[in-house]
């Protein structure tokens, strides 16, 4: 349970990762992810990689600029163009729906204009799935300065699209469907220089 903790990736670039562990029975027609970060970093960098053997970027959460969100599904991505924070914890959710290709984003409890990606796509449950990297190959292939450094939390993965109480909830910290993934009961492998600490802040 990682309730009010965190994982810091101390390094700056870094070839640190963590692997999470999903029971995924069947490949997805509809997912939100959402993850709440913490970093300084300007350059591009990685938050959420899911891979399978066939497409690197099934589900890819990624930073290119302090502006910019990119979020991709089978190797296809959306632009959401985002305030630069003001160094503070950033809560992202994203998710998506297969049958009409509706890509949400959701920044901090508020939503962005939706955006059409990959309508009548599936994604693959054979995966890897990372955090602080960025892969270009099935569990490898990365790129140092593609790397997370900072501070990440509250990781959660569905295989439904939530509702626009339950992003909010999300964000809040609250009460959260049974989920693929979730931080309150993750199964993880830290790889290299990553520490779990507590929360500084709320």
């Amino acid at each position: 349970d990682l309730y009010r903790k965190v994982f810091v990736f101390r390094k700056d670039p870094s070839d640190a990762y963590v692997v999470l562990r999903a029971r995924l029975e069947q490949p997805l027609h509809n997912f939100t992810v959402c993850l709440r970060s913490y970093t300084d970093l300007s350059r591009p960098h990685s938050l959420f990689s899911y891979a399978t053997k066939a497409q690197d970027n099934e589900i890819l959460l990624f930073k290119p600029k302090p502006e910019e969100y990119r979020f991709y599904v089978g190797g296809k991505f959306v632009t959401f163009r985002v305030p630069e924070s003001r160094r503070d914890w950033e809560h992202v959710c994203a998710s998506w729906e297969s049958a009409t290709g509706i890509a949400e984003f959701w920044l901090n409890g508020k939503p962005w204009p939706r955006k059409g990606l990959q309508r009548g796509y599936t994604v693959g449950a054979t995966a890897a799935i990372l955090l602080g990297q960025e892969q270009d190959s099935f569990g490898g292939g990365f790129d140092l300065y593609n790397s997370f450094s900072g501070e990440l939390t509250d990781v959660y993965l569905w295989d439904t699209g939530l509702s626009p109480d339950k992003m909010r909830a999300a964000f809040l910290s609250l009460r959260l469907p049974p989920a693929l993934l979730a931080w309150k009961s993750l199964s993880y492998e830290v790889k290299g220089d990553v520490v779990v600490k507590p929360r500084l802040r709320e």
